[in-house]
C-alpha cells in the first residue's frame, strides 16, 4: 500500500511554506505596515522605560552611599538621554 504521491504531495506542500515565509517577510518588514499608534506607542515607552530605569538605578545608589538626592538626578538625566537615543534610533530606522 505504497503511495507514490508522496514526492509530489512534499513539494508542493514545501513551496506553500516557501510562499508564506515570503508573504510574512514582506509584512513584517516593510515601513508601510507600521502603524501610527503602534510606532507612538513604541517611542513612549522606550523613553519611559529608560527614564524608570535610571531612576530605579540613582535610587538605588543613593542608598546605598548615602548621597540622597544626587545619584538619582544624574541618573535620571543619563535615562533620559538614553530614551531621547532610542527614539532617535527609531525614527532614523523609519526613513531607512
Amino acid at each position: 500500500m505504497e503511495n507514490k504521491n508522496i514526492p509530489e504531495d512534499l513539494s508542493l506542500l514545501k513551496s506553500k511554506i516557501d510562499q508564506a515565509k515570503e508573504r510574512k517577510t514582506k509584512k513584517t518588514h516593510s515601513p508601510k505596515f507600521v502603524s501610527a499608534s503602534g510606532l507612538g506607542f513604541r517611542i513612549a515607552t522606550d523613553l519611559l522605560a529608560a527614564v524608570v530605569v535610571g531612576g530605579a538605578i540613582g535610587y538605588v545608589f543613593d542608598n546605598m552611599w548615602g548621597t540622597k538626592p544626587i545619584m538619582l538626578v544624574i541618573f535620571l538625566l543619563l535615562g533620559g538621554a538614553a530614551g531621547f537615543l532610542n527614539v532617535y534610533r527609531i525614527v532614523k530606522n523609519i526613513e531607512k
